[in-house]
């Protein structure tokens, strides 16, 4: 099964702009498949995979004529996990600055690692994107509509990884993936001291998804600092496995702003985290489940879009909540979640927010909203 990235014509574009393109994204979400795939229709191009310890010493500590001597007469160039070489900020500051005829990809596994070698020294230079698993819409793109939906929650346990998609046994590949995979960059990190603090750390947050996150409390569990929980969050925030969803604010008083929401960009890799891959009508948590698959995909649109949506959600301290809150230009949209058959409790939103559209999102309308 071959399923076309929706971001492929946006790096396409960016080519002829004498800026160095950077693909962000964690391990085996796509990006050596797609940059693959880019060069296979620009003549002079070249990969490079820094897993490869000679390429690795080619972009290390090197001058510009010893790069462009191990490069030769390719045009376009790929470096490939480009997070490995040493000072690579500096490097590719140095083959822009000389070669500017030269059209350079990197791609990073993390965003940590990647972005705080190439920051100061590609300020200007450079213009990146972050490439998530497939969306439902590449995937419907490619299966078709109609065995898309049927395929959803099946999509929503196991996950939208390449890998996973394609296996015979999702179960299998998506446990794989997250024994393999998911922890290596984040525990590559110098500033990791406690490396099962970090494993803890993510299944507690995945216990908890779709609840409000207490630090605090994490770190009590952990009997580590309320700081070091931070860290570690923004840690695994930056290596592509959780983002978080901030509170949105009217009436400080009433609302509660405090707790952050914190989901994964890959409902699979949550559920093999707490090892449960059951039906969703026989799950408890089978709403938050569908909440953070939908959230994930509607930040999926909106870089196809190319859209700036801010997202956050709504809870008052007696109880009133809204699942999701979008927000483009002024203009609010909210968004609760059922599974099953519902309907919306909107009258402590419209009462703070009155002049909004509510939508209720459920299993048999929800590929309007992702699709």
């Amino acid at each position: 099964m071959i399923i076309k990235r929706s971001i492929k014509p946006q790096l396409l574009q960016t080519l002829g702009n004498k800026k160095i393109t950077i693909i962000y994204g964690a391990r085996q979400v796509g990006k050596t498949t797609l940059v693959k795939d880019i060069l296979k229709d620009i003549p002079d191009s070249i990969y490079f995979s820094c897993d490869e310890p000679d390429v690795r010493e080619a972009f290390s500590n090197k001058t510009s004529t010893e790069m462009k001597s191990f490069i030769r007469d390719a045009k376009t160039i790929v470096i490939d996990e480009a997070q490995r070489v040493e000072n690579i900020g500096i490097s590719l500051k140095l083959l822009h600055d000389t070669y500017p005829e030269l059209t350079i990809i990197a791609t990073g596994s993390s965003l940590f690692d990647l972005s705080n070698k190439t920051a100061e020294p590609l300020t200007g230079r450079h213009i990146s994107f972050n490439l998530y698993p497939i969306s439902f819409k590449e995937y419907a793109n490619t299966v078709g509509d109609r065995e898309a939906i049927r395929l959803l929650e099946e999509r929503i346990r196991y996950g939208m990884y390449p890998a996973v998609i394609t296996d015979p046994n999702p179960e299998r590949g998506v446990k794989l993936l997250a024994e393999d995979y998911l922890f290596k960059d984040v525990l590559r990190i110098e500033t990791i001291r406690k490396p099962l603090i970090i494993e803890k750390l993510t299944k507690l947050i995945a216990y908890q998804l779709g609840q409000e996150v207490s630090y605090n409390e994490i770190a009590q569990k952990l009997e580590i600092s309320r700081h070091t929980v931070m860290s570690y969050v923004r840690l695994l925030e930056q290596s592509f496995i959780i983002f978080r969803l901030p509170p949105i604010g009217k009436n400080p008083r009433n609302e509660i702003t405090r707790f952050e929401k914190i989901y994964f960009y890959d409902t699979g890799i949550r559920n093999a985290l707490i090892g449960d891959f059951r039906p969703l009508d026989v799950r408890n948590d089978k709403g938050a489940l569908f909440e953070n698959f939908f959230i994930a995909e509607r930040l999926k649109s909106y870089q196809r879009l190319g859209i700036d949506v801010k997202q956050y959600f709504w809870r008052t301290k007696d109880g009133s909540e809204m699942d999701l809150v979008e927000e483009k230009e002024q203009t609010i949209k909210a968004y609760e979640f059922k599974w099953g058959a519902g309907k919306a409790k909107t009258r402590a939103w419209k009462n703070s927010f009155p002049d909004t559209e509510v939508f209720l999102i459920n299993k048999d309308n929800v590929a309007d909203f992702i699709i």
